[in-house]
């Protein structure tokens, strides 16, 4: 167990490293005003902490830096939420009080102003869509030959597609073909809904629209929704403002995984509830060995559920992130699951 001096001097580098990116020094810590001890005994206590695994000397400098052991006993034992500032708070509320049609704008939103907020690579994992049931079809002309077929589930998503008309498919069989699909798919889940698709309602749409075999395609290509939760960027290039960024082939490395959707998903953990942090090489891959993913996980409705992760070098500022992740999942939760219960 580290004495209380030794948990001073642990969190004062910490939170110093995070903000300057360099090694800190004794005289460094003895001039802050709650430090009470003198330098000779920082660096004493400095050397036991090295020696304890705790901190890492660097070859250019006589200052120590947190090693991984060393974050993982701050984020552990000394991290303290803060308080969000009005800007922030405002910020989030602007998303989540926003009347926005489609669910996918609201998380598009969330993790671009998430990004903005730390200045790291967001990721944000949607929920998989694959309960959802059809609330509705809608077929918008935009000219005699094209359309927009729109699919709006239960639960807020909405999937829209341009699809090619056939010839001499005039306005009353767009209208046939809705009500069709309508009356016979309508609270099928998005799981079911290409075979019920097959099995129910082709028959039906040949019975009363002449040239529907010429349109069954288009109908296939609509309802083959993808049923895993989709994935959203933000500042996907923020970790090339990092000093520990500087070298290529770290670069190279970490946009090879965010190019690798299974690699990406790798780094949410679906048997995580809350916040968690993991620290360099608790994330299991070499591109990560230098970065720390901070995952929160959010929910829709009563059985649909999502995470974020936030993306970052292992001096990343945990006490701001985790707050406005907690700020972020709750009240993303919220405007999700209102959506929701408004029948969007």
């Amino acid at each position: 167990m580290l004495t209380n001096r030794q948990l001073q001097i642990l969190q004062v580098i910490v939170d110093d490293f995070v903000t300057s990116a360099q090694p800190v020094g004794s005289r460094q810590i003895s001039k802050k005003d709650w430090i009470t001890f003198s330098p000779a005994t920082i660096r004493n206590e400095m050397a036991d902490l090295e020696e304890l695994g705790f901190l890492e000397k660097t070859h250019t400098s006589s200052g120590r830096v947190p090693s991984e052991k060393g974050y993982r006993f701050y984020v552990d034992h000394l991290l303290q939420p803060i308080t969000m500032s009005d800007r922030e708070i405002g910020l989030f509320q602007s998303i989540f009080q926003n009347k926005i049609v489609e669910m996918e704008q609201v998380i598009r939103e969330s993790t671009n102003i998430l990004s903005d907020l730390t200045s790291y690579t967001t990721i944000l994992l949607g929920p998989n869509v694959s309960k959802h049931r059809v609330k509705r079809f809608q077929i918008v002309p935009l000219s005699e030959q094209t359309a927009v077929a729109i699919i709006v589930t239960d639960n807020g998503h909405v999937e829209n597609r341009t699809i090619t008309l056939p010839q001499g498919f005039v306005p009353s069989d767009i209208e046939k073909t809705v009500n069709i699909l309508n009356e016979r798919l309508v609270g099928v889940s998005l799981l079911e809904l290409q075979s019920r698709l097959e099995l129910e309602t082709f028959n039906v749409l040949r019975q009363h629209v002449k040239t529907a075999d010429s349109f069954i395609q288009s109908l296939r290509n609509i309802t083959a929704v993808q049923n895993e939760g989709k994935i959203y960027f933000g500042g996907k290039t923020n970790m090339l403002n990092q000093p520990e960024f500087h070298d290529l082939n770290k670069v190279r490395a970490l946009m090879e995984l965010m190019e690798k959707e299974s690699q990406v998903i790798s780094l949410f953990h679906p048997e995580d509830t809350g916040i968690h942090i993991r620290i360099g090489s608790e994330n299991n891959h070499i591109a990560m060995d230098d970065l720390s993913v901070i995952t929160a996980s959010y929910s829709v409705g009563d059985d649909q559920e999502g995470a974020i992760a936030i993306i970052g070098p292992k001096r990343m500022d945990y006490q701001r992130v985790v707050s406005l992740l907690d700020l972020m999942r709750s009240g993303l939760s919220r405007a999700l699951s209102n959506k929701v219960n408004d029948g969007l």
